[in-house]
């Protein structure tokens, strides 16, 4: 069992493939490799894992609610044929607002509908915002090089202490070995 009870994943560029033109129907949603498996390990070691997603693609109408929802179940069905699961997953489509990333709102809606402290909880990300949110909660930052971790990693306001991983698997791998 783990030294911690649960992990946030943002979903683009860290469970999937990224797309500048954003993900816009399940037939876009394509998992990084390793991604699903690396989810279902968690699982296995009774850790709990979250998604939060900042979604904005719903605000500048690039596609609705129900194809969200359509693109989490193709997610999900994937998963399954992994022996994962995700516990939760939290969006905030608004382009502005608490729960958008680099704010930690969504990380205080896990915690209020998880009934469960994500203080000092690993959250992978791709990117500087995923990196902030986690910072602002007091979740431990872990960036990942799919997606824009590349980029995101030879920035210079990136905070030098965070643990940089080439992918999820690696991640996960690392965190379970902890």
């Amino acid at each position: 069992m783990s030294k911690f009870k649960a992990v946030i994943l943002d979903r683009d560029g860290v469970i999937n493939e990224k797309s500048d033109e954003f993900i816009k129907s399940p037939e876009e949603w394509i998992a990084i490799k390793g991604s699903l498996e690396a989810i279902a390990r968690l699982n296995h070691a009774k850790v709990k894992v979250f998604v939060a997603s900042n979604q904005s693609g719903i605000s500048r109408e690039l596609f609705d609610y129900n194809t969200l929802h359509a693109i989490h179940q193709k997610m999900l069905a994937d998963l399954t044929q992994h022996g994962g699961h995700i516990d939760g997953i939290f969006i905030c489509p608004d382009l502005k607002g608490e729960c958008r990333k680099p704010n930690p709102g969504m990380l205080v809606e896990i915690e209020k509908r998880a009934n469960l402290s994500l203080q000092k909880a690993p959250f992978i990300g791709d990117s500087q915002r995923d990196v902030q949110a986690a910072i602002a909660h007091g979740a431990q930052p872990i960036l990942v090089r799919t997606g824009n971790g590349s980029v995101t990693a030879k920035s210079e306001q990136l905070p030098r202490n965070i643990p940089i991983f080439s992918d999820l698997a690696e991640a996960v791998d690392s965190l379970l070995a902890q």
